[in-house]
Protein backbone atom coordinates (compact mmCIF):
# COMPACT_ATOMS: atom_id res chain seq x y z
CA UNK A 1 0.00 0.00 0.00
CA UNK A 2 3.13 2.00 0.39
CA UNK A 3 3.79 1.83 -3.07
CA UNK A 4 0.03 2.89 -3.78
CA UNK A 5 0.04 5.94 -1.56
CA UNK A 6 3.25 7.23 -3.24
CA UNK A 7 1.81 6.74 -6.68
CA UNK A 8 -1.37 8.84 -5.52
CA UNK A 9 0.84 11.64 -4.14
CA UNK A 10 2.54 11.90 -7.63
CA UNK A 11 -0.37 11.59 -9.68
CA UNK A 12 -3.16 14.05 -7.65
CA UNK A 13 -1.90 17.29 -7.50
CA UNK A 14 -4.50 18.09 -4.59
CA UNK A 15 -2.35 15.41 -2.69
CA UNK A 16 -0.44 17.65 -0.56
CA UNK A 17 2.04 14.97 1.64
CA UNK A 18 2.18 10.92 1.77
CA UNK A 19 0.35 11.55 5.50
CA UNK A 20 -2.97 12.75 4.25
CA UNK A 21 -2.87 10.25 1.58
CA UNK A 22 -2.77 7.48 4.01
CA UNK A 23 -5.18 9.09 6.62
CA UNK A 24 -7.87 10.44 4.25
CA UNK A 25 -8.20 9.27 0.88
CA UNK A 26 -10.97 6.70 0.84
CA UNK A 27 -9.99 4.57 -2.58
CA UNK A 28 -6.46 3.82 -0.54
CA UNK A 29 -8.51 2.68 2.14
CA UNK A 30 -10.82 0.70 0.02
CA UNK A 31 -7.75 -0.89 -1.52
CA UNK A 32 -6.87 -2.09 1.70
CA UNK A 33 -9.90 -3.60 2.98
CA UNK A 34 -9.85 -5.16 -0.53
CA UNK A 35 -6.49 -6.79 0.00
CA UNK A 36 -7.23 -8.07 2.79
CA UNK A 37 -10.84 -8.99 1.26
CA UNK A 38 -9.79 -10.78 -1.68
CA UNK A 39 -7.43 -12.81 1.12
CA UNK A 40 -9.89 -13.93 2.30
CA UNK A 41 -11.72 -15.11 -0.62
CA UNK A 42 -8.82 -17.03 -2.49
CA UNK A 43 -8.74 -19.08 1.07
CA UNK A 44 -12.72 -20.22 0.89
CA UNK A 45 -13.50 -17.80 3.62
CA UNK A 46 -16.63 -16.01 1.58
CA UNK A 47 -18.54 -15.15 4.07
CA UNK A 48 -16.02 -12.97 6.26
CA UNK A 49 -14.29 -11.91 2.57
CA UNK A 50 -18.39 -10.44 1.94
CA UNK A 51 -18.70 -9.02 5.52
CA UNK A 52 -14.87 -6.88 5.23
CA UNK A 53 -15.88 -6.27 1.52
CA UNK A 54 -19.86 -4.60 3.26
CA UNK A 55 -18.19 -3.02 5.85
CA UNK A 56 -15.37 -1.19 3.70
CA UNK A 57 -18.62 0.08 1.30
CA UNK A 58 -20.07 1.89 4.09
CA UNK A 59 -16.65 3.55 5.39
CA UNK A 60 -15.82 4.82 1.76
CA UNK A 61 -18.54 4.43 -0.28
CA UNK A 62 -16.63 2.32 -3.03
CA UNK A 63 -17.98 -1.39 -3.53
CA UNK A 64 -15.03 -3.36 -4.37
CA UNK A 65 -15.93 -7.47 -4.65
CA UNK A 66 -13.40 -9.92 -2.91
CA UNK A 67 -12.61 -11.65 -6.41
CA UNK A 68 -12.26 -8.77 -8.10
CA UNK A 69 -8.52 -8.59 -9.35
CA UNK A 70 -6.72 -5.48 -8.62
CA UNK A 71 -3.33 -4.66 -9.84
CA UNK A 72 -0.38 -1.92 -7.78
CA UNK A 73 -0.40 1.47 -7.57
CA UNK A 74 -3.84 1.63 -8.34
CA UNK A 75 -6.15 4.69 -8.03
CA UNK A 76 -9.29 5.15 -6.85
CA UNK A 77 -9.54 9.27 -6.74
CA UNK A 78 -12.76 10.42 -4.85
CA UNK A 79 -14.05 7.08 -5.50
CA UNK A 80 -18.24 7.87 -3.92
CA UNK A 81 -20.30 5.54 -5.83
CA UNK A 82 -17.33 3.48 -7.34
CA UNK A 83 -18.34 -0.48 -8.23
CA UNK A 84 -15.81 -3.04 -9.24
CA UNK A 85 -17.78 -6.61 -10.02
CA UNK A 86 -16.11 -10.09 -9.48
CA UNK A 87 -14.39 -10.92 -12.32
CA UNK A 88 -12.97 -7.56 -12.79
CA UNK A 89 -9.35 -7.29 -13.60
CA UNK A 90 -7.77 -3.91 -13.02
CA UNK A 91 -3.74 -3.91 -14.18
CA UNK A 92 -0.99 -2.15 -11.91
CA UNK A 93 -1.22 2.21 -12.85
CA UNK A 94 -4.88 2.45 -13.40
CA UNK A 95 -6.81 5.75 -12.54
CA UNK A 96 -10.33 5.42 -12.13
CA UNK A 97 -12.52 8.39 -10.93
CA UNK A 98 -15.68 8.40 -8.84
CA UNK A 99 -18.84 6.91 -9.98
CA UNK A 100 -17.02 4.22 -12.16
CA UNK A 101 -19.27 1.27 -13.18
CA UNK A 102 -17.15 -1.80 -14.02
CA UNK A 103 -20.30 -4.51 -14.29
CA UNK A 104 -22.07 -7.06 -16.06
CA UNK A 105 -23.68 -6.30 -19.09
CA UNK A 106 -26.26 -8.43 -17.81
CA UNK A 107 -27.45 -8.04 -14.73
CA UNK A 108 -29.36 -10.77 -12.49
CA UNK A 109 -28.40 -13.80 -13.96
CA UNK A 110 -27.34 -15.99 -11.24
CA UNK A 111 -24.68 -19.16 -12.00
CA UNK A 112 -23.07 -17.52 -14.85
CA UNK A 113 -19.64 -18.29 -14.57
CA UNK A 114 -16.75 -16.62 -16.35
CA UNK A 115 -15.25 -13.28 -17.09
CA UNK A 116 -18.27 -11.54 -17.25
CA UNK A 117 -16.95 -8.02 -15.49
CA UNK A 118 -13.95 -5.94 -17.75
CA UNK A 119 -10.57 -6.22 -18.10
CA UNK A 120 -8.80 -2.49 -17.50
CA UNK A 121 -5.16 -2.16 -19.01
CA UNK A 122 -2.10 -0.83 -16.96
CA UNK A 123 -2.17 2.91 -17.05
CA UNK A 124 -5.63 3.74 -18.40
CA UNK A 125 -7.65 5.90 -16.99
CA UNK A 126 -11.13 6.38 -16.20
CA UNK A 127 -13.24 9.15 -16.00
CA UNK A 128 -16.32 10.16 -13.53
CA UNK A 129 -19.22 8.29 -13.69
CA UNK A 130 -18.19 6.04 -16.83
CA UNK A 131 -19.78 2.50 -16.90
CA UNK A 132 -18.09 0.02 -18.58
CA UNK A 133 -20.09 -2.66 -18.96
CA UNK A 134 -19.54 -6.55 -19.74
CA UNK A 135 -16.73 -8.82 -20.67
CA UNK A 136 -14.66 -6.42 -22.45
CA UNK A 137 -11.59 -5.05 -22.47
CA UNK A 138 -9.89 -1.63 -22.02
CA UNK A 139 -6.53 -1.47 -23.49
CA UNK A 140 -3.27 -0.23 -21.99
CA UNK A 141 -3.04 3.27 -21.52
CA UNK A 142 -6.23 4.27 -23.06
CA UNK A 143 -8.50 6.56 -21.72
CA UNK A 144 -12.22 6.67 -21.13
CA UNK A 145 -14.28 9.53 -20.88
CA UNK A 146 -16.64 10.84 -18.06
CA UNK A 147 -20.08 9.75 -18.52
CA UNK A 148 -18.92 7.31 -21.72
CA UNK A 149 -20.99 3.94 -21.43
CA UNK A 150 -18.54 1.52 -23.13
CA UNK A 151 -20.05 -2.12 -24.49
CA UNK A 152 -17.22 -3.03 -26.90
CA UNK A 153 -13.47 -2.90 -26.11
CA UNK A 154 -11.22 0.02 -26.30
CA UNK A 155 -7.66 -0.82 -27.74
CA UNK A 156 -4.39 0.28 -26.33
CA UNK A 157 -3.80 4.03 -26.38
CA UNK A 158 -6.73 5.26 -27.64
CA UNK A 159 -9.56 7.40 -26.11
CA UNK A 160 -13.11 6.66 -25.76
CA UNK A 161 -16.09 9.02 -25.35
CA UNK A 162 -20.03 8.97 -25.70
CA UNK A 163 -23.03 6.81 -24.67
CA UNK A 164 -22.62 4.45 -27.04
CA UNK A 165 -18.97 5.41 -26.34
CA UNK A 166 -16.47 5.11 -29.40
CA UNK A 167 -13.18 6.23 -30.41
CA UNK A 168 -12.20 10.02 -30.86
CA UNK A 169 -8.03 9.74 -31.69
CA UNK A 170 -8.11 6.87 -34.27
CA UNK A 171 -5.24 8.78 -35.91
CA UNK A 172 -3.24 8.27 -32.43
CA UNK A 173 -4.24 4.71 -31.84
CA UNK A 174 -3.31 3.58 -35.62
CA UNK A 175 0.19 5.32 -34.90
CA UNK A 176 0.67 3.38 -31.51
CA UNK A 177 -0.32 0.18 -34.12
CA UNK A 178 2.73 0.70 -36.55
CA UNK A 179 5.54 1.62 -33.77
CA UNK A 180 4.28 -1.71 -32.04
Amino acid sequence: MWQTARAILKRDPAATNLCTVLLTYPGLHALAWHRLAHYCERHHWSLLAALISQHAAHRTGILIHPAAQIGQRVFIDHGIGTVIGATAVIEDDVTLLHGVTLGARQAGQTGQTGQRHPHIGAGAFIGANAQILGSISIGAHSKVGAGAIVLTSVPAYATAVGNPARIINAQLHAYHQAVQ
